[in-house]
């Protein structure tokens, strides 16, 4: 299996994501799904977006707060603005790495947790990944069969499904 930067491997699954929302019309992108909990695609695909803008927020600041996130509909609402801030993301995904810190709340209490840019972009890969398996099932359930039968799987499990084919 050829290794990417992840700064590669961002990319190549923000422009997967864009691929299959765009094959969507505006009211399946909107549409609670009851398999989804009543979520929307566009509600999952947002929720991905503002994590890469949190941290590319954070990566200004110095400290990346998940949980501040501007929730906007717009971006569950307009495929065309999803995909103008995925476009967004993209071209702004290469950047060196540098200390951040991760601030979260546990139990009431502000924490802050040490990290970098390389570390939190990993994570932000595995979210997205995880979020593009929830899409995958939605557009499933709608009748979207033109899906990559990776999209929404981690790169650990092709590798070994590889493997064991071989």
């Amino acid at each position: 299996m050829k290794i990417m930067s992840p700064h590669t491997e961002a990319r190549e699954i923000l422009l997967q994501l864009a691929s299959a929302i765009q094959q969507l019309s505006k009211d399946e992108y909107k549409e609670k799904i009851p398999l989804l909990s009543h979520s929307s695609i566009g509600e999952h695909t947002r929720h991905i977006i503002e994590l890469f803008q949190q941290l590319f927020h954070g990566y200004n600041t110095g400290v990346v707060n998940y949980d501040e996130r501007e929730r906007n509909v717009l971006l569950q609402e307009s495929i065309d603005f999803a995909v103008e801030n995925i476009a967004s993301i993209v071209i702004n995904l290469c950047r060196e790495d540098k200390n951040l810190e991760i601030a979260t709340l546990y139990a009431d209490e502000a924490n802050g947790i040490a990290s970098n840019y390389l570390r939190e972009l990993i994570y932000n890969i595995e979210h997205c990944i995880h979020h593009q398996a929830i899409i995958k099932i939605g557009m499933t359930i709608l009748g979207k069969d033109g899906i990559s039968e990776n999209f929404g799987v981690a790169k650990s499990t092709i590798a070994y499904k590889k493997q064991c084919v071989q």
